[in-house]
């Protein structure tokens, strides 16, 4: 295997942007060029969302180029096929410099879209159309339960309220006369190395609950209401961002700010702990301990720089 595409992965908040940064540093530092980073959260995709996603700041990326990143309004949408090409883009350019690739995140459709073998069912407009028009009036529990009837699989890894979701599984079923449940292959379409942090929950737990008290301290208040400025009750994905959607609900007076800052930590939990879920059926997934403290992410780096090179020898 020769300059594989690295990927540092796993569940918010275990540290993958700091773990990612210092092995850009450290292939600097070796006997190979420096890292340049790929941005594989789908929510830091989107401008002015920052606080809430725990974007790294420009002033902290220590010259390391990053990519994808602040690539959207939170008007938009985020794509899984215009991801997948804009970030091979990158990742080709990025080696054509002579650096390093290392892909940084924890938005599993996303990852296995870059970086394995994922061609994408077609699309009908008129069919999705019609899916989301059923969706608006009927609401998506009862497109849930026709996908869980069509192809259980898939539903399992669904919400049953996520609409957009819903509807492009459904789609697929019906152009494609395919079950979204049998894509994509574990085949990675250029030679990669995942490596992801691990953290008992009881320790990601307390990290969470303090990363949700700096967001709150540090004005994600203040980061939504400017937001909403922009557009951001508009944006189909944006305003269903963990941290985005509840301090919605407390600025429309349906949450109290401690009641806000609760349910936030809560369902980053849950994303933790589905992100996880996400990762542990891959067996070429290589699992290394997260950084502790800020004081142990050089070490992290480290082994995850030790073991790409165990692997590639």
């Amino acid at each position: 295997m020769t300059e594989p595409i690295v990927a540092i992965v796993g569940a918010t908040a275990t540290g993958k942007s700091a773990v990612g940064l210092a092995l850009a540093h450290l292939w600097g530092a070796a006997d190979a060029p420096g890292g340049e980073i790929v941005n594989a959260d789908s929510m830091q995709f989107y401008r002015g969302m920052d606080i809430g996603t725990a974007k790294l700041p420009v002033a902290e990326r220590r010259g390391v180029p990053h990519h994808q990143l602040d690539t959207l309004n939170v008007t938009e949408d985020a794509s899984v096929a215009r991801f997948q090409e804009s970030a091979r883009a990158n990742i080709a350019t990025i080696h054509a410099r002579g650096h390093r690739a290392i892909v940084v995140g924890g938005s599993g459709l996303y990852l296995r879209a870059l970086l394995d073998r994922f061609d994408f069912p077609g699309t009908d407009p008129e069919v999705r159309a019609r899916l989301e028009a059923r969706a608006e009036l009927e609401g998506p529990g009862i497109l849930y339960g026709e996908l869980a009837a069509l192809d259980p699989e898939a539903a399992s890894k669904i919400h049953p309220r996520n609409a957009k979701r819903i509807v492009r599984a459904l789609e697929i079923i019906e152009v494609a006369g395919d079950y979204i449940s049998s894509l994509p292959r574990h085949e990675y379409e250029s030679p990669a190395i995942q490596i992801a942090l691990e953290l008992p929950y009881e320790a990601l737990d307390a990290r969470i609950d303090a990363r949700v008290g700096r967001m709150w301290a540090e004005g994600l208040v203040g980061e939504v209401k400017r937001l909403v400025g922009e557009g951001l009750r508009e944006g189909v994905t944006a305003r269903r961002a963990v941290g985005y959607a509840e301090t919605l609900a407390h600025l429309d007076g349906e949450l109290d700010a401690e009641q806000a800052r609760e349910l936030i930590k809560r369902n980053t939990r849950r994303l933790a702990r589905k992100q996880d879920r996400w990762f542990r059926p891959d067996p070429r997934v290589q699992w290394i301990p997260a950084p502790v403290d800020e004081a142990d992410v050089e070490r992290a780096a480290t082994d995850a720089l030790a073991l790409v090179r165990n692997l590639v020898s």
